[in-house]
């Protein structure tokens, strides 16, 4: 019997450990996102956009590789997402996928991604759940959190006086796991929770959850929302002259684009926290100058955007130092948690056991109009929240990764 010249070459490369793998430069990855529904400002094309210019801005062509792109809408529904994650899996050959808003079906993805083995690196997604009970070797959870939410703003609040909420609630995993972890907060600095009401997502009329926050005469409105949603519940509560009237609005989760979507009258004095903000260093504003020149709206990024664009850059890192198969997302895992995180946007970090990747947190207070000095001048820190406190400490985390 014959054997062929590449059969033997097949057959000394299998011999070598590794040595097949380290040759295999080929890399698919996905951005699934909402696209077209009332969280696609805050990701969706810009989404996208950021993923481009990691890819880009990683240099990995020029050593070789050959990362693919492509993307896909859930449109903010859990079977929807993972039809298209197993879809992307069985049949894109996908090795890894990013963003992923909202909190049920980034959950939803996180099975999918730990059942085919993939890389799952979450930029979108709020619920702390995703480095706690839901944890996963196969999941990073990069932006933000509702801990951090609660931690950042909902301390804020309380200790400046607000120790009577009412909660207006998403009626969906981030809203549940948002108004939980607010609650923890409230309460153990000494406020108290008058009682809660949960909409649909993607409401419309939020005039009867209104009423209800305005009758418990609860100092704080807790927006516990986000995208669409924050936004119309903040047109709303000023139409109604809620807001005029002694009670005060806490968005619990606010993006540039909600502002900017809103104007500085509306949203004038509400504070807020986010991890990155397109004016707040040398670095954020070189990054977002490129990506808004990019966009069709000139928008500037959102830190769901920034957050996918850092997480690629550090994948696209460890895809270089890896050394084996690329596609094994577990091991890819492990390759990055084991590297410092570095990039011009969030600045050093680490990914922890629990998938969770830490770095600071800023509170925000949205300017008066008159003190708007050039168009996107919209935030005024108040706090910075270091990287050690800003997420869930490892002794308090409910991931089975983490060694007690």
């Amino acid at each position: 019997m014959k054997t062929s010249v590449s059969t033997l070459a097949l057959m000394a490369a299998l011999a070598l450990p590794g040595a097949a793998f380290a040759q295999d430069k080929n890399v698919k990855i996905g951005v699934l996102d909402d696209m077209s529904g009332l969280y696609a400002d805050v990701g969706g094309q810009g989404s996208i956009l950021a993923a481009q210019m990691a890819i880009e801005d990683s240099g990995m062509a020029a050593k070789g590789w050959k990362i693919d792109l492509i993307s896909a809408d859930h449109q903010n529904k859990p079977d929807v997402g993972v039809n298209l994650a197993r879809q992307w899996a069985d049949q894109e050959k996908v090795d890894g996928i990013f963003g992923v808003l909202t909190s049920s079906v980034a959950l939803a993805v996180n099975g999918v991604a730990k059942e085919k083995n993939l890389v799952y690196m979450n930029s979108g997604a709020a619920t702390s759940d995703l480095t706690n009970s839901a944890c996963s070797p196969n999941t990073v959870h990069w932006t933000y959190d509702t801990y951090l939410l609660a931690n950042g703003t909902g301390k804020a609040v309380v200790k400046s006086g607000g120790d009577s909420w009412f909660f207006l609630t998403a009626d969906y995993a981030f809203g549940h796991a948002l108004e939980r972890d607010t609650t923890d907060v409230i309460k153990a600095n000494n406020g108290k929770v008058l009682g809660s009401v949960r909409h649909p997502l993607n409401s419309a009329d939020f005039s009867s959850f209104l009423l209800q926050a305005q009758a418990s005469k609860a100092k704080i409105i807790g927006l516990a929302n986000a995208g669409g949603d924050t936004t119309n519940a903040i047109k709303q509560a000023s139409e109604f002259g809620i807001t005029g009237s002694g009670q005060q609005l806490a968005a619990l989760l606010l993006f540039y684009s909600d502002v900017h979507s809103l104007g500085l009258k509306m949203t004038q004095g509400l504070q807020f926290t986010e991890t990155f903000y397109w004016d707040l260093n040398d670095g954020t504003r070189a990054f977002s100058k490129r990506f808004s020149d990019r966009m069709k709206n000139k928008n500037q990024p959102t830190m769901v955007q920034a957050g996918i664009y850092a997480s690629i850059i550090h994948y696209m890192k460890a895809l270089e130092a890896n050394g084996s198969n690329p596609h094994d997302g577990v091991k890819m895992v492990e390759k990055m948690k084991s590297m410092p995180t570095d990039d011009a946007l969030f600045g050093k970090g680490e990914i922890q056991p629990n998938g969770r990747k830490i770095h600071p947190g800023y509170l925000f207070e949205v300017k008066k109009p008159q003190e708007s000095k050039y168009p996107g001048d919209y935030y005024k820190l108040i706090a910075t929240i270091p990287a050690n406190e800003a997420f869930t400490p490892l002794d308090k985390s409910a991931c089975a990764l983490v060694k007690k």
